[in-house]
Order: C-alpha cells, then structure tokens, then sequence
C-alpha cells in the first residue's frame, strides 16, 4: 500500500487550462531571466531523458527537466519515498563537460568523453554525473544550463527578491488557480520565514480582498504582494532627498550621494545614476529617479557596501611576490578530515575555483611505479600524482591569472621522484617555471604580473639557484634535509632526517626553496631571497608574539609559509589573522572547512579581482618600517578612525529548519572586527521574534580602529537560541579599506561562502578620522 497522497485526476479540459497556466508561468519567469522565447530555456523547460551514473554497474535512465519557475530541476527517482527530486539552479556552482569528475573517469569508457557531462553543487552535496545519448545533446544541456545559471547570477538583488517572492507565492497556490485563500496565504507567510498570528493574516486578507469574494486575485495579490515587499526604512530616506514634486531631482540625489554616501560625486555621476538605474521613462526622461528607481540602485553594486571600484583588480601588481599576502590551502587533497577522509582531485579544483594560488601536493610511493597524494600514515584514501597534476593544469586560471604556487611535501623514492617530475614538465607544459625569469642571478623575486599564467614549485633543492644558469650538472641525486611539517604529524619521528632528491625535480624548484628555519638573524645573513621556511602554527604564534617586528622584516625579504598543527585531525583552522599581521604570505588553511577562519580569508581575498594576491601594506613592505602588532606606537600605520555601524533590517533571511513549516528564525547580527589585537571587538543587535523576511533593529554601535590598513569587518547574522547555541544564518566579511560609507546593503553567505541569492542587511556606515 503506498503513503504517498495523489491528487484528484484533472479532467481533459482541467489538464489543458493547467497545462496553459504552467506555461504562462514559464513564459513570465523566462521573461524577468531576460530568456523570453529563448531556446536554449525551452530545451530546459521540455527536459529529456539522461543516464544517470553512481557506479559501474548503477547507471539509471532519469527524466529530468527546469519546472516553470524557471529556478528549479526536477527529476524522477525510483525510491518510494522520493518519487520527485528537484535540486535549484543557485545549488549548482559548475556544470563540466566531459569525463571531468572522478566517478565518471572511474565509471565510464573514455570512448563516451563527448556525451558526459557534471553537474557540481555548492557545499557538501555530492556531484551529478550525467551521460546523454549524443554528443550534440550533451552540449545542449550544458549550454541551457550555464546561460540559465548565468543570467541568475547577474539578476542584481532587487530582481533576485521579486523572482524568490514570486515564486513562493506560486508554490503557495496549491491548486494553481491563481488565486489565493486565507490559509494558502498563511502557508505563504510561513515559507518566506514570518510568523503571523491569525490575527494579523486575516487583517492583511480583508485590507486586500476588496471583491470580498474570500480569495486574493489579480490586482489584489498585486496589492498584497506591494504591501509585503513595502520597505519603510527607504521611504523614510527617500523623502528626506525627494525635494522635487515628491521625486529625486539628479540635484536630490547629488545631495544624498555628498551628504549620506560621502562619495566625491559630480552632477555627472547623479545624470548616470538615473540613466542607469531609473525604470519609468517619463522620470528618466525628467532627470528623475522615483523610489523604485532608488531602490535599484540599493540594490546594485553602488549601492553595494563593498567599493565597485575594489572589485577588479585595483591594486599595483608589479610589486616583488613576497609582498603579497597569498591565498593559501593546507592539505588541499582532503575533502573532509585528516584521518579518514576522502583524497580527491575535486578538492584542488574546488580550492582553485575560490582563487586559491597555493595548494599542496602530500607525496608518496604508489603501487605500479606511480606516485600517489594522500595524508600518510593514515586511512585517507590516495589519489594519483599525475590526476591531480592534470586537475591543476586545468583550472589553475580558470578564475585568476595570477601564479600558483605547488607546495611539495616529498615522501617519494628518487625514482617516483623522477616521474613526478616527468609528470609535472609533459602535463604543465611552458605553464611551469622551470628557470629564473631573464638572463642572470635575480636578487629579489618577480611581481605576480610578471608570473602571470605561471605554476611555481616549492620543495628541496639540491643546489643554488645561481646553478640554473649553468650548462650541466653532474649531480643526478644527493641527500637533503627533510622540514619540520613532516614531522609535525607523524610526532615519533625524528625532526632531523635525510632523504635522496632527484635532479629532475630539485631542477624545477626556482623560487620558493624550502629550508630549515634558524632564526631570523641567520635567515638575514645566510639565506638568499628564494629560500623559505615553513612553520607549524604554535611556532608561528611564538615568533609573532616574542618577535613581531622581526617576523615583519623577514617577510620583507623571504617568503613563509604557516601551516595548521597536526593535532588537527578533524581539519579545523587557527586564526590567519595574527599572520597577516606580521606579514606572513602563505597563509594555509583546510579550505574544505567551513569557519570563521575560512570567512576571514574569504573577506581578505575579497577585493582585487578575487584573484588570490593581496598586496601588503606598505608599512609591511618598507625596510625602515618598525611596526609591531601587538604595541602601536606612533608610525604611519597608526590611522585612528571611529567605524560607525547602524543596523537598520535585514530581508528574505533563509529559513534554517526546511523541514519544519511552522520554524521561524528569531535574527539577531552582530559586527566584528578582525585586526590588531588593540581593534579586535565584537557587538551585537538584539534578537527579533519570528521573523526573517524584513527584522528591523535601527541599532547602532561605534568602533574605534587604529590600524585600519589590517582591520576586518565580519557581519554575523545568527538565529537566536536561549537553550543552546546560535545557528548561523549567514556572514559577510571585507577589508575595512574597501567598505563604502552611508547606506547600504550587505549580501549574505552561507557557512560555505556560496552567496544566498534574495538575502541581505540594510546599514549605515560611517568612517571618521580621529583628531
């Protein structure tokens, strides 16, 4: 006997009207996606037939197709508890044509390279690996999908919400009848995270059913759905500005850009505002922009609290590397924790999509000859050497063209040494350096611009870099000492072991050599620019404590790299920001764990294109320099300003407990900021009751910052729980220097870092500078 409910069966004529009905809703959605009568979304909206791919012997044929709201995949399942699987078109973070994914090289015949194709998601959620029935329909699936999800992506916020909203109300109208009922209405409140009391929804239902006929339709859902998405905060700003027959003249909104947004705006940027924003052709055509107007551009990237003009890449890039604070990943095979986890190629593409320039390369000996990475001496599973190398080659630039770093942990023999680096010169091709930029001995190291396009490995090498230049070497192997990061993990080992290097690889090591750490005197006198040291983080927060002027000249000079202790196991992170602090570059973090460390690095390498260099202040790059972190005294890094925060409201908050309709959030956001210990702090809105569609707090709070050049800004919005502790709801972090004062909106991240699409905060921001 099934459990499943089935609904009534439609008459023909009832099936024909729904049918239409389901088609004008695709049409609409199409058409707010800018994909009006598009054929790639008619593809989509079709759908068809594809196999489905777990295992060698599990491939399953699947129906699968976009539902009307333009926003969702459906496809069919077996089980009988599931008989409808749908997936969101903001779930997918790629879709990759061909044998991209380990299940389909592992699970599939290279002859079927054309018809595969992987759908990828955001977070934890495990690919789908799909096989059409041709190679010209493989492509058609993943073109549709990539312009859908591209076209979602670039709907600015504002348009985001609308399509959400929308949408919900269309899942609220159970029986599809356009119209909508007291308790369908309530349903519709309680899926964009409000609680009401009934109260309050039948005064709501009665304002807008002027027909009194018992249901909302047509213009009175439109009255319904205004006075829900009725933002009071934005009237109240607007009408202070509007001075002109209840609009914004370009002079009103030239005011309010000067006197609010404290931006150096001319008459000419306010005419561009409107021209760019305004969505009435009669106000635009007056040089007007009407409430609407102004709230898309709330909504857009001049609006946005991140500086637009910090979003590409902004920042001189011609400077030395080791001026740049590089985004960094610890034990970048792992997908979970240090023990038992799985070791996957995926990982080093999923680190290199979020810009990561640095990754690390654990490697042993593998069975057949072939060098394997896995955590050694634990039950992490291994992955081969020239897989990963193949990965990296192919996505190392795929969201900055800035250097990557491969950071060698050699365990190998010299002849799986060889074969590393055989592997590395035929699969890397001229990508790889394999000798110094020009024609003589450098003395300091090239800029990322210069490295553009670049693969440059860190590891043992034999000799001298000065030995690049010459014609031949009679050394084919030797001994050096192995670094102390082995020995990190494995505690019973000796810290000072030898082990044979192969030629061939110690050949490809050109900038970054890695060796022993002495002192910071000794790295001064004796070591040469492109020999660096690695540092466990309890060693590593000794020397920035003890020593911190002294970390920060070292790093003027050399390159270092910090690592997470390993007693670690569950892949957990320190802090990065005391390292920054002294100037570390390589900063290296277990990506696959998402925290608040990961959401400082994340804020960090937000700005300058994403690209995963950051350059260092310049009282961190200056050889007279004195700084020292943890006791400002007077220097040019000392810039004392009053951070000013008010939180206003937050919009469209994810519900956190999907599975229970009647689960409200009760948001509190709390602002923190990350930097010196002397600006380290933390405060927090109270809590609202049940509500995350549209909490209001209108709470301020005041920050004093003294060296902002290093300083964080992490908004945290939490769901209040007076029993245990908080749940996250979302966060956003950016460098202070790259926040735009006055009014405006904070997107929201997910624990993961993946955008949540309709979400936001609302704030006003001021920076004062200190007498």
């Amino acid at each position: 006997m099934s459990c499943l409910h089935k609904p009534p069966k439609r008459t023909k004529s009832e099936e024909l009207a729904f049918q239409e009905h389901i088609k004008k809703v695709a049409q609409e959605n199409g058409k707010r996606l800018g994909l009006e009568g598009d054929e790639d979304l008619a593809f989509l909206l079709t759908g068809g037939e594809l196999v489905k791919v777990r295992s060698s012997t599990w491939k399953k044929n699947r129906f699968y197709k976009l539902q009307e709201d333009c926003k969702t995949l459906w496809h069919e399942s077996k089980r009988t508890f599931r008989r409808n699987q749908t997936f969101t078109i903001d779930d997918i973070a790629s879709v990759r044509k061909g044998r991209q994914s380990e299940g389909l090289k592992k699970h599939t015949d290279p002859s079927l390279e054309e018809l595969c194709f992987s759908i990828f998601f955001n977070g934890s959620k495990k690919n789908l690996d799909l096989v059409a029935a041709s190679g010209d329909e493989a492509n058609r699936w993943v073109r549709a999908l990539e312009k859908i999800i591209n076209n979602m992506r670039n709907l600015n916020r504002q348009q985001k919400r609308e399509h959400w909203i929308i949408n919900c109300m269309r899942k609220a109208d159970k029986n599809s009848d356009n119209q909508m009922t007291l308790k369908e209405l309530k349903h519709f409140l309680r899926q964009i995270n409000v609680e009401v009391d009934d109260t309050y929804a039948e005064e709501i239902f009665k304002k807008c059913d002027t027909s009194n006929s018992g249901t909302l339709e047509g213009s009175e859902i439109k009255h319904f759905y205004d006075m829900l998405t009725h933002r009071e905060e934005i009237d109240v700003i607007y009408k202070q500005y509007a001075q002109s027959e209840g609009q914004m003249s370009a002079r009103d909104l030239l005011n309010f850009l000067l006197n609010e947004q404290r931006e150096e705006a001319t008459p000419e940027d306010a005419y561009k505002l409107i021209e760019k924003y305004e969505v009435d052709e009669i106000a635009k055509q007056k040089s007007q922009l009407t409430k609407d107007g102004f709230l898309m551009y709330l909504h857009h990237d001049d609006g946005s609290i991140l500086n637009p003009a910090h979003k590409p890449v902004y920042q001189d890039m011609s400077q030395p590397l080791n001026h740049y604070y590089i985004s960094s990943s610890h034990n970048t095979y792992l997908m979970e924790d240090q023990v038992k986890g799985p070791s996957s190629t995926e990982a080093y593409i999923r680190a290199l999509m979020k810009s990561c320039r640095c990754v690390e390369l654990d490697c042993w000996d593998g069975d057949n000859g072939e060098p394997v990475i896995y955590h050694g001496y634990t039950m992490t599973s291994k992955v081969r050497f020239k897989d990963v190398i193949q990965a990296i080659k192919d996505y190392a630039f795929k969201t900055s063209d800035y250097p990557v770093i491969l950071s060698l942990e050699n365990h190998c023999s010299v002849e799986q040494q060889k074969l590393m680096a055989h592997h590395m010169i035929s699969i890397l091709g001229d990508a790889l350096l394999t000798r110094p930029l020009g024609n003589t001995m450098p003395t300091d190291f090239p800029s990322p611009e210069e490295l553009k396009g670049k693969i440059i490995i860190k590891g043992k090498r034999l000799n001298k870099l000065d030995a690049a230049f010459a014609n031949n070497s009679i050394i084919d192997e030797d001994t050096v000492s192995e670094e102390d990061e082995a020995a990190d993990v494995k505690e019973t080992k000796s810290k000072k072991t030898k082990m044979k290097l192969a030629k061939q690889l110690s050949d490809i090591v050109i900038y970054c050599k890695s060796v022993h750490f002495n002192g910071f005197e000794h790295a001064r006198d004796k070591q040469a620019f492109y020999e660096m040291s690695s540092f466990k983080e309890s060693k590593a927060f000794n020397l920035a404590d003890s020593s911190a002027t002294a970390f920060t000249h070292h790093n003027m000079d050399k390159l270092s790299r910090i690592y997470p202790a390993g007693s670690r196991t569950n892949s957990s992170n320190y802090n990065p920001v005391p390292m920054w602090n002294v100037g570390c570059q390589i900063v290296a973090l277990n990506f696959q764990t998402p925290s608040k460390e990961m959401h400082l690095n994340q804020g960090l390498f937000l700005p300058n294109g994403f690209c995963g260099y950051i350059l260092k202040p310049e009282f961190q790059r200056s050889p007279s320099s004195q700084f020292d972190p943890n006791s400002l005294t007077k220097g040019p890094w000392l810039k004392r300003q009053t951070f000013h925060v008010m939180v206003i409201s937050a919009q469209q908050l994810p519900k956190l407990n999907k599975d229970k309709q009647k689960s409200i959030v009760d948001p509190l956001v709390r602002v923190e900021i990350h930097g010196v210990p002397a600006d380290n702090a933390s405060k927090e809105t109270h809590y609202i009751d049940n509500n995350g569609f549209n909490p209001m707090w209108n709470e301020s709070f005041g920050f004093n910052v003294y060296v902002p050049e290093l300083a964080l800004v992490r908004f945290v919005v939490e769901d209040y729980d007076a029993t245990s502790q908080n749940d996250l709801i979302g966060h956003y972090c950016l460098p202070l220097t790259s926040v735009q004062r006055g009014y405006r909106h904070v997107p929201l991240l997910t624990k993961r870092g993946d955008v949540i699409c309709s979400a936001g905060l609302f704030v006003h921001l001021m920076l004062i500078d200190a007498e």
